[in-house]
């Protein structure tokens, strides 16, 4: 059963990134969405993780949906990593290396941010 909800979160997460791409972001040949959606994820888990999973009544089923299903594919490291090619690619060496460190330290501090925030409280 484990397996259905992971998949039907793992769609509704996919298709909530690509909408918010869609509705908030345009071509910008920076990759702003990826970004976004990555940070935004890295938050909400740690959030999750730390304050509502061990907390809850939740079953490990729906917390598996939620994390792995939903937030897996909310959030995406391919997309990352080709865009951070194609900026390569296209000659944007100093945007891709921005790209990367952002992605990398925003992750950590977004996933330190949601997961202190919360113990603490």
């Amino acid at each position: 059963m484990v397996y259905l909800y992971v998949g039907l979160a793992g769609t509704l997460g996919a298709l909530t990134r690509y909408l918010l791409g869609i509705i908030f972001f345009s071509n910008s040949g920076f990759p702003l969405d990826i970004l976004t959606v990555n940070l935004v994820g890295c938050y909400i888990l740690a959030f999750l993780t730390s304050r509502v999973f061990h907390k809850s009544n939740l079953t490990t089923n729906v917390k598996t949906a939620i994390s792995t299903g939903f937030l897996g594919s909310f959030t995406t490291f391919s997309a990352f990593s080709v865009e951070t090619v194609e900026l390569f690619q296209q000659g944007e060496v100093l945007l891709s290396v921005l790209y990367v460190a952002i992605s990398s330290v925003g992750g950590i501090i977004m996933s330190n941010l949601g997961w202190k925030n919360e113990v603490r409280k």
